[in-house]
């Protein structure tokens, strides 16, 4: 699903125009972005929890001249499903 087709669900449901639509997942979107960007964590009641987590350096090997290398350390987004998601993903468990 790209965000078109999830615009026009949102129209759909709510039963309100594509730009109105388009205009509140935009606002939700720039809203989880100016969080996690200010070093907060998110957590939506029943569908998951946002985090920026540090990735440390790390020594590797640089598969095409395989020479050692190191990594440089940096911010990585996290997602953790909630149960009310991971449980519609998988309803027999």
């Amino acid at each position: 699903m790209k965000k078109n087709d999830l615009v026009a669900a949102i129209a759909a449901k709510e039963n309100c125009t594509k730009k109105d639509a388009d205009k509140a997942l935009n606002l939700v979107l720039d809203a989880i972005t100016e969080a996690l960007v200010a070093g907060e964590k998110i957590s939506i009641a029943g569908f998951g929890t946002f985090e920026i987590r540090q990735r440390q350096s790390k020594q590797c090997i640089n598969p095409r001249t395989k020479e050692p290398m190191t990594t440089k350390p940096c911010n990585v987004l996290a997602f953790r499903a909630g149960k009310a998601l991971k449980d519609a993903i998988n309803p027999e468990q």
